[in-house]
């Protein structure tokens, strides 16, 4: 009889920063159980028009749902948790949660109308969990959120280290710190695999401390004598504490600014965090304080249109406004892609003559990922037999394996999404299949493919333009003068001309089709459209995209 089997799949963030999902199962071809590991999304650009949120597509997983076990969440970030009130609903199974994380998970579903308390199951931090053949112990670590996890997975043929995200932080301020004593007993009860995190292994050393970077910003605000706002990411609230330590030692108030700082911080309140610290004042009320006694903490770090800190800065946020001599504080890492829109809110917040400090100029940040060293004790701990990077580009994960060969981890292997890979049986982990997978778009508050037709209608009008043209049909099969109308395409005295000469094509195709004739209306809509884009092709160079409409009267 075939032995049971120890799979791992990777659906997303393998190959890419963003939108984690992560897939295990055991047992006999015939008789798997699977897990899921986060649910995460990521955040689409500006080549795909109105698409906010990207997400793995789950259809694989959506095949064997009946023999899905519960999705085991590490941490909230939306990278990990985006997805999952957008997926859940076609699964409907348990969803595992640290209490943090399950407050927010609350709330995703409370916006959907989703009653998902009897669904959720709260896992105490260092917790541990049975399902089915996987017995799975929570790992506290120290990330760049709160109540970061890293999963010990247990079945019959082995263990699995999943890292999550995390990094080795000595005084991580708030929260615990790293479960070290948990890893090394990990350790000893030999690692088949440790799927780990990549995002920063080609950065040498550590990734450093929140304690250094509040000293830091403590010594920034100490010299400032007017506004000061402060942008960050929501999640992180140990920056967040700081910020307020910060305010109270330079005897400033402070105001927080957008919807998610507010609600990351109701979050970390419930569940028991940022108990010591003064209390936030209404930004209403901080316009009454004085300059130099204020400080706002607001959303929109990475330039987001709508973020606090755009509006903000283009003067149309009700409450908040600036002055020249004011200071902002980006206290964040650029996001690989953001460079262009963040860059160029830098240059209108210079412009206004307010000062703007950045990772780039001063020691504002430090990342939530493992650096060289980091990796290295990670590996010390746990004595994996194989690596399995994760949480990364291609780059980041091939130097991974190439920084895993060099500490001597005796194998590693590199994947990308869809890989099925057999951790048991064998003597090592190995690609033996490929699972279906991609990316499926938020259009609105619907899920649609890659290859959705409302996509590509938007990316060809976004490129070319609208054409639309209406023909009036007496009930003797005679036309009116067509009704034509259009969005988006070039004019000039040339161009302009363009709708006589559809007018008159568009009379010269009728008068080869009997109008009267309804079985002939199909073939008249596509001739006319093909010659109506070529008219206006001819013309200024765009095909844009062509509606026909027939209205009998």
């Amino acid at each position: 009889m075939k032995k049971a089997q120890f799979i791992f799949c990777p659906l997303g963030g393998s190959g890419e920063i963003g939108m984690n999902m992560n897939l295990y199962a055991y047992g006999k071809e015939d008789d798997q159980k699977w897990i899921i590991v986060d649910m995460g999304v990521t955040f689409a650009d500006d080549s795909i028009p109105g698409i906010d949120l990207i997400y793995p597509d789950p259809g694989f997983i959506l095949e064997k749902k009946e023999d899905l076990l519960g999705i085991v969440l590490t941490h909230a970030h939306e990278d990990h948790i985006g997805s999952v009130a957008h997926i859940w609903p076609e699964l409907k199974c348990k969803i595992y949660a640290t209490p943090f994380t399950a407050v927010l998970i609350k709330e995703k579903f409370k916006e959907k109308k989703i009653d998902i308390s009897k669904s959720l199951e709260i896992v105490q931090l260092n917790g541990r969990i049975e399902l089915g053949p996987f017995e799975i112990d929570f790992v506290t670590l120290t990330h760049s959120i709160l109540e970061p996890n890293g999963l010990s997975i247990k079945t019959p043929a082995g263990l699995v280290l999943h890292t999550g995200d995390w990094k080795v932080d000595p005084n991580p301020l708030i929260g615990n710190n790293i479960d070290e004593k948990k890893l090394r007993e990990i350790g000893k009860k030999n690692v088949i695999a440790m799927v780990c995190d990549s995002t920063n292994v080609f950065s040498p050393g550590r990734a450093g401390s929140e304690s250094d970077v509040r000293e830091s910003l403590l010594k920034i605000m100490e010299k400032k004598d007017k506004r000061i706002i402060v942008t960050s990411f929501a999640s992180n609230v140990a920056r967040m504490e700081s910020i307020f330590y910060c305010a109270k030692k330079t005897n400033r108030q402070i105001s927080l600014v957008g919807r998610s700082m507010n609600r990351i911080y109701k979050a970390a309140k419930q569940c028991g965090y940022l108990k010591d610290i003064i209390n936030p004042i209404d930004p209403k009320d901080a316009k009454k304080v004085s300059r130099n006694k204020i400080i706002y903490l607001c959303t929109g770090s990475q330039g987001e249109p709508m973020g606090a800190m755009k509006r903000i800065i283009n003067e149309t946020h009700p409450e908040v406004f600036l002055e020249s001599g004011d200071t902002i504080i980006f206290s964040s890492k650029i996001i690989p892609g953001n460079e262009k829109k963040l860059y160029q809110l830098h240059n209108e917040i210079v412009k206004k003559n307010i000062e703007i400090i950045t990772e780039e100029n001063a020691f504002v940040h430090v990342s939530g990922h493992p650096n060289r060293d980091d990796l290295k004790d990670m590996y010390g701990w746990v004595k994996p037999k194989c690596i399995i990077p994760v949480h990364g580009e291609h780059r980041h994960m091939i130097e991974h394996v190439n920084f895993a060969k060099e500490m001597q981890i005796p194998q590693t292997l590199q994947i990308e999404n869809g890989d099925i890979v057999r951790l048991y049986p064998g003597n090592e982990p190995e690609i033996v299949d490929k699972a279906p997978s991609g990316r499926m778009y938020l259009d609105g508050s619907v899920g649609v493919s890659e290859d959705s037709k409302s996509i590509k209608d938007r990316k060809n009008l976004s490129l070319n333009g609208y054409l639309e043209v209406t023909l009036i049909v007496t009930n003797n099969g005679k036309i009116k003068k067509p009704v034509i109308s259009y969005k988006g395409i070039p004019e000039d005295e040339v161009s302009e001309t363009f709708i006589f000469d559809m007018e008159d094509e568009i009379s010269n195709i009728c008068r080869t089709f009997s109008l009267g004739n309804k079985n002939q209306e199909k073939n008249l809509i596509e001739s006319l459209k093909q010659n109506c884009r070529r008219i206006v092709k001819a013309k200024t160079g765009k095909k844009p995209y062509t509606n026909i409409n027939i209205a009998r009267i």
